[in-house]
């Protein structure tokens, strides 16, 4: 349904024009499967548990802090 109307226009573009959309048209087109190729390639599966044991928390972290007690 868009593209009728997207040749009826381009037709009525002169053909300097018409060569510029057809420029833009590649463009997009090449922008388009580049994008797709990189992301299809370097999507990669998370794994669970790889940080395990790398990363701690102590045990008073929800506890208020000393230094903002004067705002409370």
């Amino acid at each position: 349904m868009i593209q009728p109307a997207i040749l009826e226009k381009l037709a009525t573009l002169p053909e300097a024009l018409q060569t510029e959309v057809l420029h833009y048209i590649e463009f997009l087109s090449a922008r388009y499967t580049d994008t797709n190729r990189e992301t299809e390639t370097s999507v990669k599966k998370r794994q669970a548990g790889l940080l395990e044991g790398k990363i701690w928390m102590a045990d008073d972290f929800d506890e208020p802090l000393e230094d903002l007690k004067d705002y409370r």
